[in-house]
């Protein structure tokens, strides 16, 4: 990745279009930020879980990852909020 492509994803909501006007977090969201991996640095928005949901973390689609098709995977660390951070691929 160039510094364009990664400057471009900073900042931005996973899942919003990269030609979106306004590919950021909005108010009133609850966000992550995705720490690692293929997604580094894009936000993910929590907005709505339950702190069951928040623990088990995420496995998002993406075709960034060593398997395209397949999923990173993102797990919270105990006493971290704010961050998920990547434990790997899944193909």
């Amino acid at each position: 990745m160039n510094g364009d492509e990664e400057r471009l994803l900073r900042g931005r909501v996973y899942g919003h279009d990269h030609d979106s006007p306004d590919p950021g977090p909005r108010p009133g969201q609850d966000y992550v930020e995705l720490v690692g991996g293929p997604l580094d640095g894009l936000l993910l928005n929590v907005t709505g879980w339950t702190p069951e949901q928040i623990a088990a973390g995420a496995a998002l689609p993406t075709e960034l990852a060593q398997f395209p098709g397949g999923r990173a995977l993102y797990d919270p660390r105990p006493g971290d909020r704010t961050r998920f951070y990547w434990t790997g691929d899944s193909p």
